[in-house]
């Protein structure tokens, strides 16, 4: 996969399975062979989000720099910007939300997920860790996903809190592909990335970028045995 693609400037490796979704055109196969999978088991598995683009994951990251958009901590209670340093707000940040050129949701492998039969009409989903725990609507779909996605291909990267990124029980990756485009992801190609980018706090996330990388980029987990 080229720079472009692996960081989200590009969407060439894409198949769009609507207006807003979009999955690697690879993944398509595998995905569409889980949901049917998942469906005879009564789960209506469905993406809350999938491909994402540098220019959508740079807004989110500017958003929440500038205080528009919430942050969250790892007990999902909101943090107060004011009382923090930059260094403080990037880690803040990076505890939910990939740098802009560094989120997995770039190369089309990984999805946000959910069960949209357990909603109703009135309810929508939060992305959030109460979802898909015990009395949650999407526990039982979680757990059926944590016996079963590994025979088609996919696992949880973000299945327990390592340091870096807080747990994500939303978060599927298709580890054929997406362990393909880790080892081809590079710091320096990030370094390139953001460096001619209009990302809020740059010359600090350059500075520090060593540190980031191994503790919010490449500090994953590897708990796939398909």
């Amino acid at each position: 996969m080229n720079i472009e693609s692996l960081t989200g400037q590009s969407d060439q490796h894409i198949h769009w399975l609507s207006a807003n979704t979009g999955i690697h055109q690879h993944v398509i196969e595998p995905w569409q062979k889980l949901c049917a999978a998942a469906e005879k088991q009564g789960f209506e598995l469905t993406i809350a989000s999938g491909f994402r683009s540098f220019d959508r994951q740079l807004a989110i990251w500017n958003k929440k720099c500038l205080g528009q958009l919430d942050i969250k901590d790892i007990d999902n209670k909101l943090v107060d910007l004011n009382r923090l340093s930059d260094d403080e707000i990037i880690e803040a940040i990076l505890t939910f939300s990939a740098l802009p050129g560094a989120s997995r949701h770039h190369w089309g492998t990984d999805v946000d997920f959910y069960d949209k039969s357990a909603l109703t009409a009135e309810q929508s989903i939060q992305l959030e860790p109460w979802e898909y725990q015990k009395n949650g609507p999407f526990f039982a779909l979680t757990q059926w996903l944590n016996q079963h996605a590994t025979s088609f291909g996919f696992y949880f990267p973000y299945d327990k809190y390592r340091g870096g990124i807080a747990a994500e029980p939303w978060h599927l990756s298709y580890y054929p592909i997406a362990e393909n485009c880790q080892k081809q992801f590079t710091q320096e190609k990030l370094y390139q990335c953001l460096q001619s980018s209009d990302i809020q706090l740059k010359a600090k996330i350059l500075t520090k970028l060593t540190v980031i990388y191994n503790q919010y980029i490449t500090n994953i987990g590897h708990n796939y045995h398909g």
